[in-house]
């Protein structure tokens, strides 16, 4: 060590690890703040930044080899420019870096000085990257503490996930978006057996804030299936328990961490083997519809069950609710808007599960649209030998919806080979992907071949569905069935469609008012409105648009009012004829400034 370095060493910030342990002890309550604490305010050397490129370069260098120490480390990270900002690449850097069997105690005690004794995020970053890879129980309380800080969460979480799944969902929910977990995660952090029983049925969230992820940290930090064997007649926690195993299947969200959770099919077992013990009510009615969907169609088809496990369990929930106690609480709904909606959907639904063979073989499509209450997509989910394709090929999304799949004919196979897109991102294609493959006829058979994401990020897992061969005549039988159902369907989403038919047939309904056709479908938020778009551009009609590559877009929504779809359809479409729908439309879209160029209030 030259004589800079000894004066650096000297005057060397306080570990990182040190610093969240002070921050935890002067918490007011014991708990970081939501999110986790912040390092804000740890000032970075002005040096010239460097490129994506150098800074690869840069890491690479200092971490192949590995040093023997910590200090080398912080010296050559901070040498070679290599600053916070760059944890990521750090991170990926080492999850690549061979580590041959006889590398892995020293790269251990590396990591185990670098966690402890680290000052830099890149340098603390590089000790959790190879405990991830290489750490042991006893690493587990410092990855928890390291967790708490807000830039080592998601790598803490993904090491303690390997080496304690209850510790890592602690962590996770410690470190959260959620002020209503906040007890919980209280008991939790403290241990206590009894608040966190307490706790996880008192919280008051629902699954529009609490997404799959957490759902099931929830039941990994709680130990769930065991607080369930603790407690057997509680049918509170019963209720908890089975409303949270449907946040964690929901086909919304990514199913990699549900597939991953190696409880889940115990917890299945448990809760649907004791839904007698459950009030009959429309809550625990509409759950336990929804555990029957996931269990014949949804994620929960792709567990690892024991033979013939879950074709009984689904089967026992299909006596269970044909019950006249359970089947009769749709029909004396009552009350609330709500609960007539989420009446109207176990009417329409409840036995929709049980209609499909849990062994089908051969291709099937199911329209699945969930419970009104978690306001939930629309999906046309595709099953082959009684496996669903989408969340077994794509993270990203739900398959698309009915309309995209089925209105248009486009998994019709025809002479000519097509691609379709089976699966959207959540956000977008253009910025997660899609999941699609290609439709041809061969002879007597449909071959689906070329499976595709048009884009993959570092942690999916290689597309490697081989092709699959229908019998040509089951599969056109297939598609026409599905193509015809309408028994997944409700009043505005028959209307929706019957206003998209009837302008696709006349477009000129909106060109008259310089518009074109958006987004036509039931409400999300209020199943029961039919919401219309449109894109409006000055002087489209006509042919001569002003400012096309700026379009501003207007919502139409047409509540229920009770008449049959057709006639609702037909007014709609006579107002479109008559009246300039911008005058009775809202602006949803575009930007601020064209609203106000164009005279129009921009929504707030």
């Amino acid at each position: 060590m030259n004589a800079q370095e000894e004066r650096d060493a000297l005057t060397l910030p306080p570990a990182l690890y040190d610093r969240a342990l002070r921050m935890l002890r002067e918490s007011p309550d014991g708990l970081p703040p939501r999110r986790g604490y912040s390092l804000a305010g740890r000032r970075e050397p002005g040096d010239p930044e460097l490129s994506w490129n150098e800074a690869r370069t840069a890491i690479r260098a200092a971490l192949d080899p590995l040093p023997g120490d910590s200090a080398t480390l912080h010296h050559l990270f901070a040498r070679l420019g290599v600053r916070n900002r760059h944890s990521h690449l750090v991170h990926s850097t080492v999850a690549g870096l061979p580590l041959p069997a006889g590398q892995w105690t020293a790269a251990r005690a590396l990591a185990r000085e670098l966690t402890g004794t680290g000052t830099t995020v890149p340098a603390v970053t590089a000790g959790i990257a190879l405990l991830i890879r290489l750490g042991e129980a006893e690493d587990i309380p410092c990855l928890s503490t390291l967790g708490l800080l807000r830039v080592f969460t998601g790598p803490a979480v993904d090491a303690l996930d390997r080496l304690d799944r209850q510790a890592a969902g602690v962590v996770s929910l410690a470190a959260g978006p959620h002020d209503g977990l906040r007890p919980l995660v209280r008991a939790l952090w403290a241990g206590d057996q009894r608040a966190v029983h307490e706790e996880l049925t008192a919280f008051h969230l629902s699954s529009r804030r609490v997404g799959a992820a957490d759902a099931r940290r929830i039941a990994e930090a709680v130990r769930l299936p065991d607080l369930l064997d603790r407690h057997p007649s509680d049918t509170a926690l019963l209720a908890r328990a089975s409303r949270l195993l449907v946040w964690m299947g929901c086909s919304q969200d990514d199913p990699a961490g549900f597939l991953a959770y190696r409880d889940a099919p115990d917890l299945y077992d448990k809760v649907v083997t004791r839904a007698g013990l459950l009030p009959p009510g429309l809550d625990n009615h509409a759950t336990l519809v929804s555990l029957a969907l996931d269990l014949s169609s949804g994620t929960g088809v792709l567990l690892d069950w024991p033979p013939g496990r879950r074709t009984a369990l689904l089967e026992s929930l299909g006596r269970l609710l044909a019950e006249p106690r359970w089947s009769s609480t749709a029909d004396i709904a009552g009350g609330e808007p709500d609960h007539e909606v989420r009446a109207r959907w176990i009417r329409r639904t409840g036995r929709r599960p049980f209609a499909l063979p849990a062994t089908a073989g051969g291709l099937r499509i199911e329209v699945v649209a969930g419970d009104p209450a978690d306001t939930p997509r629309v999906e046309a989910r595709i099953l082959i030998d009684g496996r669903p394709v989408v969340p077994a090929a794509f993270t990203r999304g739900p398959a698309n919806s009915p309309e995209l799949l089925l209105e248009d004919g486009l998994l019709r196979a025809g002479p000519e080979p097509r691609e379709a897109q089976l699966a959207e991102a959540r956000c977008t294609e253009g910025c997660c992907g899609a999941l699609y493959v290609t439709i041809r006829r061969d002879g007597d058979q449909v071959v689906w071949e070329n499976w595709r994401r048009s884009m993959s990020g570092p942690r999916d897992a290689p597309l490697q569905l081989p092709p699959h061969r229908f019998d040509a005549a089951a599969y056109d039988a297939e598609i026409a069935r599905a193509e015809t159902d309408r028994s997944w369907s409700w009043r505005t989403r028959t209307v929706a469609r019957l206003i998209k038919a009837g302008l696709i047939e006349a477009p000129d309904l909106l060109s008259t008012w310089d518009a074109s056709r958006g987004w036509i479908s039931s409400g999300l938020e209020d199943p029961d409105t039919t919401v219309v778009t449109f894109w409006y551009v000055p002087g489209l009609g006509s042919g001569t648009p002003d400012g096309a590559d700026s379009p501003l877009q207007f919502r139409w929504d047409i509540p229920d009012d009770g008449t049959p779809p057709e006639t609702q359809a037909a007014a709609a479409l006579r107002r479109l004829a008559d009246e300039d729908p911008k005058t009775y439309g809202r602006v949803c879209g575009g930007t601020r400034k064209r609203a106000e160029e164009l005279g129009y209030p921009w929504p707030p």
